[in-house]
């Protein structure tokens, strides 16, 4: 497929190396010829590239098959997931997880990426929410402040929280940037 056709979702294979497109934009320069900015995430690695299309440039589209997966329990520091479909028991291990297992609940539903029946990596939600399990006693009346504060949640993800937020409370953070993005009231 041609490079102009990219689009955040897909997924190329770039010299053996398959890579998720998470951002795509379309840029005429004044001087020169049309080009597409990609940004890439490597599945395997988990690491994070951009690279410059020419919009002629010819691209391999590989397509994986995304399926509902469900968190059972870490075993070590791998994952042990159930197709929800079929309620086969796999084992993801930690070098194709990375830190993915810190935003997964027991028993929480996600999408699983796979390649040829093998799972390659999780598709993580934009954000999660999780209960506070660790931290600083929180200090009333502090709201107007952007000092934060280091707390631990029930998942072990740790994470910078205001001063006012308290152990048990369910708190909303990014996935992609580990940031507070807010109190969830329940």
């Amino acid at each position: 497929m041609k490079a102009n056709d990219l689009k955040p979702g897909q997924v190329v294979n770039l010299d053996g190396n398959l890579l998720l497109v998470t951002k795509t934009e379309h840029v005429k320069p004044g001087k020169g010829g049309a080009f597409v900015q990609a940004k890439l995430k490597s599945i395997k690695h988990g690491n994070v590239t951009e690279k410059r299309f020419r919009s002629v440039d010819e691209v391999e589209s590989t397509n994986l098959d995304r399926r509902d997966i469900e968190f059972l329990y870490a075993e070590g520091k791998d994952g042990v997931f159930m197709d929800c479909e079929t309620y086969d028991q796999f084992t993801i291990m930690e070098d194709v997880l990375g830190d993915a297992l810190l935003f997964c609940k027991p028993n929480e539903t996600i999408k699983g990426l796979f390649y040829e029946g093998q799972p390659l990596s999780l598709e993580l939600p934009q954000a999660v929410m999780h209960v506070i399990a660790e931290t600083e006693p929180g200090i009333k009346n502090a709201t107007a402040t952007n000092v934060m504060k280091e707390a631990v949640t029930e998942t072990g993800l740790k994470v910078r929280v205001p001063p006012f937020i308290n152990e048990g409370e369910t708190v909303k953070i990014n996935t992609e940037t580990r940031e507070y993005l807010g109190r969830v009231n329940e």
